[in-house]
């Protein structure tokens, strides 16, 4: 088809020109300035040093960077055809820029990239899967080549987060296509997705085949302080640190590392809530299995401290059996209050097996038992009636214990301190840590006990000096060493005291003591009766002022005088001589008195 059409040339003349349908739009595109931020199609007119010069029509040239030519791609060279985007023309430029460098603004590559957006956006939508290769790491995530650069962010790389994502540079992966902003030319893609809908169709298939019991390999994908997560292929299970190994592990990381592929049992799965229990060590037959007969009560075996606790201490027998020695079973002889004192972890100890709890997978073990028991012998070594040297460990409100030797004590009761004196408190008699001279008077060795006294090193004074010293109806002096309600304790010698009773203070009734004598007073008494049994002597005041009786009758009279009144409270009576014999008086004295 021809067409006439009439040309003005620049002189403004018309001439006729006969011209072809495809030779009259070259003209018409030839004459048409470039518009801004179009793409156009031109041709390489020269190659120079850094540039390359681009015929866009319209008498309109224009520089390109020659950097902006891939590598790849085949150098350019005069008569190319080339796509490039009109980024400035005469229009937009100043008319210095214009004089300096009569040329527009073109780029290849914005205009390649304008190109590949548009193809995009014909072919993908939110929600297609796509395929690309990870080009860099930016802020915040990476950027991943799918034909435009697509933004991946760290948290929709993985399930879980990964490490360090710079391990996906380079490699190329497969995401989904979450949101598009056609606006500002902006895609983001998750790679997390679309792995999440794939493990969701392994999962459904993974659980409908699994079964307890079954052994399945996996690869350990995160680790814990209480386990390791191992994925199935499709669903993660957990591995406890207590199903990992049949011997003690403080960290998983001991058994297992991340990406490594194990064998393992599983222990229990729950539909439900789509959690699976897994087990390691149920991999190797339990070494509790036949403990009995390796490890039989009474036999002796040895082993390594593994843990030490305040009420004992663990030991290895074996990888995976372990016993525990109760701080009561660790010495015969020594008082421990922590079992560090005698036990460190890695001792290597000899036991003996008290007991074992198969079921409980427990074991009760000794450590003394393995040495000879120092009270098996106790009676030869300590006699009843030998004397014996110890230290007093320790003071009680009943008594002393003193040690013989180590882990062999005796107890020094308050009533085996002294013959005449009466002990409240054994403080009075011996301190802690001093070195005491003791008698034995008794050995239990099934209670491992062993009595010991302190008097017994001397003759009792109650046999023959103080019957022999006091007797009724003698005048003594005293001095007055306490006042109770009911009488007067009264020193006869250093650790002697006799009781005076209220009734025997004058012969008026005394309702008062303090108002007849004082502590510290010194007063004449008469003996009434020494008992030497219960080591009581009885006084009276009001009967050595009286004239002494003569006679026989007179006598009887004084011997029975007290027994007249019954005391509300004997116990009351305190003080008195000879541990806890009580106070020294009359028994006749608790009854009698006048009204």
């Amino acid at each position: 088809m021809v067409n006439r059409t009439l040309i003005r040339g620049l002189d403004n003349n018309i001439e006729d020109v006969v011209l072809n349908e495809d030779e009259f739009v070259e003209y018409i595109s030839k004459d048409v300035e470039p518009q801004r931020d179009k793409i156009v199609e031109g041709v390489v007119v020269r190659v120079e040093k850094e540039f390359v010069i681009v015929d866009v029509g319209s008498k309109s040239e224009g520089p390109v960077p020659l950097s902006e030519w891939e590598e790849d791609e085949e150098p350019p060279k005069k008569g190319d055809k080339v796509k490039v985007l009109v980024e400035e023309t005469e229009d937009t430029m100043t008319s210095e820029d214009v004089q300096a460098r009569g040329m527009i603004v073109l780029s290849k590559r914005k205009a390649a990239r304008i190109e590949a957006w548009n193809n995009m956006m014909n072919s993908v939508k939110e929600g297609d899967e796509v395929e690309g290769k990870v080009v860099k790491k930016i802020k915040g995530g990476l950027l991943v080549d799918i034909g435009v650069n697509v933004f991946l962010p760290a948290s929709q790389v993985d399930v879980r987060r990964p490490s360090d994502i710079n391990d996906f540079l380079d490699k190329p992966i497969k995401c989904v296509i979450l949101k598009i902003d056609e606006a500002r030319r902006n895609i983001v893609v998750s790679r997390r997705a679309l792995v999440e809908r794939d493990r969701a169709e392994k999962k459904a298939a993974l659980l409908a085949e699994l079964e307890v019991g079954q052994v399945r390999e996996g690869t350990v994908k995160n680790i814990a302080d209480f386990g390791a997560f191992i994925d199935l292929g499709g669903i993660d299970g957990l591995l406890h640190i207590t199903d990992m190994s049949w011997g003690r592990i403080t960290d998983p990381r001991e058994v297992v590392s991340i990406d490594q592929k194990i064998q393992v049992v599983v222990l229990n799965i729950d539909h439900e809530k789509e959690k699976i229990s897994l087990g390691l060590k149920q991999m190797t037959p339990s070494p509790w299995d036949k403990v009995e007969e390796k490890y039989p009560v009474n036999s002796k075996v040895k082993g390594v401290v593994v843990n030490v606790m305040s009420y004992g201490a663990f030991v290895k027998l074996e990888e995976g059996v372990e016993g525990l020695v109760h701080i009561s079973e660790m010495s015969w002889v020594k008082r421990l209050n922590h079992p560090s004192e005698i036990l460190h972890v890695g001792d290597e100890v000899e036991v003996v097996v008290l007991s074992i709890n198969k079921q409980k997978q427990e074991i009760s073990l000794g450590i003394k038992q393995a040495t000879n028991n120092p009270w098996e012998t106790v009676e030869e070594r300590y006699p009843v009636g030998s004397k014996v040297t110890g230290t007093v460990r320790n003071l009680t409100n009943y008594g002393a214990f003193i040690e013989l030797e180590e882990g062999v004590d005796g107890l020094l009761h308050i009533s085996d301190m002294s013959w005449v004196r009466k002990i409240t408190h054994p403080s009075e008699v011996v301190k802690k840590n001093e070195k005491i001279e003791c008698v034995i008077t008794s050995v239990n060795k099934e209670a491992r006990r062993i009595a010991l006294g302190l008097k017994q090193l001397t003759e009792d004074p109650w046999v023959t000096r103080i019957p022999e010293m006091y007797k009724p109806n003698q005048i003594v002096k005293g001095k007055v060493t306490k006042i109770t309600n009911f009488g007067v304790f009264v020193s006869l010698e250093e650790n002697l005291e006799g009781l005076l009773h209220i009734s025997e203070l004058a012969d008026h009734k005394v309702e008062n003591p303090e108002d007849v004598v004082k502590v510290g007073e010194e007063i004449e008494v008469m003996v009434l009766r020494v008992d030497p049994v219960d080591r009581k002597i009885g006084l009276s005041r009001k009967r050595a002022e009286a004239p002494v009786a003569k006679d026989e009758e007179q006598q009887e009279e004084v011997k029975e005088a007290p027994a007249t009144r019954t005391l509300q409270n004997p116990e009351d009576l305190g003080g008195g001589l000879g541990g806890s014999a009580g106070p020294l008086f009359s028994p006749d004295l608790i009854d009698g008195g006048n009204e």
